[in-house]
């Protein structure tokens, strides 16, 4: 697409995104003239990608091993000769450059950051923390730069910013601001990468040289993520790689970029050829997660308020807009576990949060029993997996767990046969009670046209057959000295699809209320493959798994088509998508219609759940996307917080979050959804 034919939505700059890269370039010991050549072979590479920020290794200019050469006149000549090449060949360059090389002052050599736009130089961060130590021995050729505050340093005939108290912004590109940390920096106790961050830069980067030693990788991957996570930024560091000196060390030029502790994107390893390590952040994130965490505030009033007292160095970034598609990893689940090596062990974390809320439950309220209703369908299933499992580790039977299948006028065979089989199998106390006779005198009493034999299936048809099911489980619970296990998730609550008050947004406690569709779909397989409960158990519940999803409320028609609630209120994958990106992040509708566009638009590009169904991966045009939002945007901010207002007890099981009015979410129940319908009408094509 011609960049003259863009509409803004395509361009990810709209959304607050910035390319950054880290390069590996070419380098030669001492040869500064080869060393910039790869300097600028790199940023040409990164132009043509579209990369805005553009990260070298530490010393790239001169290259880091080279001793007492880094005292030598004619080196650091060269070094300022070759740096107006550089310059010169940014000129027409969209990346903004940060380079490693140094510089002289005042009778001083330092270890310098320089940054380059558009064929000038922005300012010089110098290294605060200069390793003296095992094998480093920079105090012998360098001078710390930790009270560099407030200076400047003569570059080529120009007179630039110099200081440790310096971030760079972008005047024309909101959120686009990064504070520069050097090697040793972020390994020290106190890195000055900190300030920078609570002076407002949103992405910090590191130049680093760092010699490579066994186990060193998994330190620095460490480092890197526990800065992104602690600064709430994106940090990227950029390692010397293939070509400086192995006289006693050597080099695998690892670049990695982290956001907000979640890996973006690695570099290959001891890569013999140069490389660009490139992804997308997503500033908006940044700062929205910032503004949410009050400690992040607070931690910058408390160091002074430096974005007072730091430098902050404009300019003109400059960028055509353009669809230059997105670079980074969108969780089409994000609310699924998707690390391998870490996948048990996630899935048992979720699974034994409202195990163990449960429990708790239990034995602070000592119930006879626990009373539940059990469709067939996905939600109660698990419910009961986890009624089991909580029974099963305090020492009670299961027969402790009274279990009711109520068929009404649409229910299947089939899921009221899984019911029964899943009811036998966990040994449970099983019974069923038909609630047609009840729910058809209740439709004459109020007059209902279906009492007369019209097929009409309305809301208050089918609300009849949900308030009875939960007015059946309350009673028999009082009846039993029980209470009632609510099987709701999180989905249906952020969506409103659930019964008001005698229905199925009501329990005495609500174990799947932090779990939404998408993840009791994957914890139901993970109690399957990791044999939780017995082999005939797993049966029933892989049958259960392939089953449509649907209320059962109103009757099949003609065709034998069911009623289908993914194709009234849209997919539940989709759904869960909007949900997560609007209740952790805040994010506008526009911002997670595109978001899903990149997620959703190819089944074959990007990375699916581990072991997820081939049958089920999907793919959504922008059109479907956009419609489903909109529904979405409809009933989560105008429709359904009045349910949410009142839900009963449940655990908090993701970090995604939960809509407990005494936990992540609080709104008022008579809010209107119209802002964020304008949103998406203003700024998402079609």
């Amino acid at each position: 697409m011609a960049s003259g034919d863009t509409h803004p939505f395509f361009d990810l700059h709209t959304h607050g995104f910035v390319r950054v890269a880290t390069a590996t370039p070419k380098v030669r010991t001492a040869d500064i003239a080869y060393n910039a050549q790869g300097i600028i072979e790199q940023a040409e590479k990164a132009h043509e990608q579209g990369v805005d920020l553009l990260l070298y290794p530490e010393l790239s200019l001169s290259s880091y091993a080279l001793d007492d050469l880094h005292l030598q006149t004619a080196l650091l000549e060269a070094v300022e000769r070759h740096l107006s090449e550089i310059l010169e060949r940014s000129r027409t360059l969209t990346p903004l450059l940060v380079i490693g090389a140094p510089l002289r002052r005042n009778g001083r050599i330092y270890n310098c950051a320089i940054t380059i736009s558009k064929g000038r130089i922005l300012g010089v961060v110098p290294k605060s923390y200069l390793p003296n130590y095992r094998e480093f021995y920079e105090k012998r050729w360098f001078s710390h730069g930790r009270d560099c505050v407030a200076l400047e340093i003569d570059v080529l005939g120009e007179t630039v910013p110099f200081g440790t108290d310096i971030v760079f912004e972008a005047e024309d590109l909101a959120g686009f601001t990064f504070g520069i940390e050097i090697c040793e920096d972020f390994w020290s106790p106190n890195p000055p990468g900190t300030l920078a961050a609570l002076a407002g830069a949103t992405i910090l980067l590191n130049l680093s040289a760092s010699n490579i030693t066994i186990g060193k990788s998994d330190e620095r991957h460490m480092l890197t993520r526990a800065s992104s996570s602690r600064y709430v930024c994106a940090y990227a560091y950029s390692a010397s790689g293939y070509g400086e000196s192995t006289t006693d060390l050597s080099w695998d030029g690892q670049g990695m970029i982290y956001e907000l502790g979640d890996l973006l994107i690695e570099s290959v390893r001891f890569d013999h050829e140069p490389e660009l390590c490139v992804t997308d952040v997503d500033t908006r994130r940044i700062l929205a997660e910032r503004m949410r965490m009050q400690t992040w505030g607070d931690a910058a009033d408390a160091a002074g308020r430096p974005e007072d007292w730091y430098r902050t160095i404009g300019f003109e970034h400059g960028a055509a807009p353009k669809d230059n598609g997105l670079v980074r990893p969108i969780r089409r689940f994000p609310f699924v576990p998707n690390r391998q090596e870490k996948l048990d062990e996630d899935c048992y974390e979720a699974f034994n949060i409202q195990v163990d809320a449960l429990m708790r439950r239990i034995e602070a309220t000592r119930p006879k029993c626990l009373v539940i209703g059990i469709s067939g369908g996905l939600d109660s299933t698990h419910a009961l997996l986890v009624a089991a499992k909580a029974m099963d580790r305090l020492g009670r039977p299961r027969t402790d767990i009274r279990g009711y299948t109520m068929p009404g006028f649409a229910t299947s065979d089939g899921t009221k046969s899984n019911a029964w089989k899943l009811m036998k199998a966990f040994g449970i106390t099983a019974e069923e009670i038909d609630i047609k006779p009840t729910a058809t005198m209740m439709l004459e009493n109020i007059g209902h046209a279906f009492a007369d034999g019209h097929p009409v299936y309305d809301t208050t048809f089918e609300n009849v057959q949900a308030g009875l099911r939960t007015d059946y489980l309350f009673r028999l619970a009082g009846q039993h000295g029980g209470w009632v296990i609510g099987t709701g998730d999180l989905s249906e609550l952020a969506l409103g699809w659930c019964t008001y008050g005698v229905g199925d947004q009501m329990s005495h406690y609500g174990v799947n209320s932090g779990v939404p569709k998408t993840l009791i779909q994957y914890l139901i397989r993970w109690t399957t493959t990791t044999h939780q409960f017995d082999d005939h158990v797993d049966e029933v519940l892989l049958d259960i798994l392939d089953t449509e999803i649907s209320p059962e409320l109103v009757p099949a028609d003609e065709d034998g088509t069911i009623q289908s609630t993914q194709s009234i209120i849209g997919p539940y994958e989709l759904n869960d998508f909007f949900l997560h990106h609007v209740i952790r992040w805040g994010q506008s509708p526009s911002h997670v219609a595109f978001l899903a566009w990149h997620a959703w638009k190819d089944a074959e590009a990007g990375q699916w759940p581990i072991d997820f169904p081939e049958d089920a991966k999907n793919a959504y045009d922008l059109p479907t996307i956009a419609k489903w939002l909109e529904n979405f945007v409809k009933r989560f901010f105008g429709f359904s917080q009045f349910k949410r207002s009142a839900m009963p007890n449940g655990p908090k099981v993701s970090a995604g979050g939960a809509l407990s009015p005494r936990g992540d979410w609080r709104a008022p129940s008579d809010a209107v959804a119209d802002l964020w319908l304008d949103d998406l009408k203003r700024n998402v094509p079609g």
